[in-house]
């Protein structure tokens, strides 16, 4: 049973930083799964921000490249995201998703676990 969930969202002014946590159970971080972020604005299609696969390949979205950064702790079967230089436009509830394959996509239709959310709201 696989279960992921999400951590440190909150509130912060633009220019600020937040880091995300998604603590997950099951067999994630002994497998061959590729795990990523996601966000939703209400109203709006969700959409990738950043993947990790299972052998550390990372891929970003143009608006995510160079400010965030997704990493994994495979002894904390953890998945954070670090986000630098937040911009009121980041502001959306994130969501950590895990997909037992290997090949990477931003596609949240490609991702079968998700938690349960965390939003962050950055003011300007």
């Amino acid at each position: 049973q696989v279960q992921l969930v999400e951590s440190g969202g909150g509130s912060v002014q633009a220019g600020g930083s937040l880091r995300l946590s998604c603590a997950a159970s099951g067999d994630i971080f002994s497998g061959e799964y590729r795990m990523g972020w996601f966000r939703q604005v209400s109203g709006k299609e969700r959409e990738g921000v950043a993947i990790i696969g299972y052998d550390e390949r990372t891929i970003y979205t143009p608006s995510s490249k160079g400010r965030f950064t997704i990493s994994k702790d495979n002894a904390k079967s953890t998945l954070y995201l670090q986000m630098n230089s937040l911009k009121p436009e980041d502001t959306a509830m994130y969501y950590c998703a895990a997909d037992p394959a290997a090949i990477l996509t931003l596609s949240p239709d490609e991702y079968n676990y998700w938690g349960q959310g965390t939003q962050v709201t950055v003011s300007s």
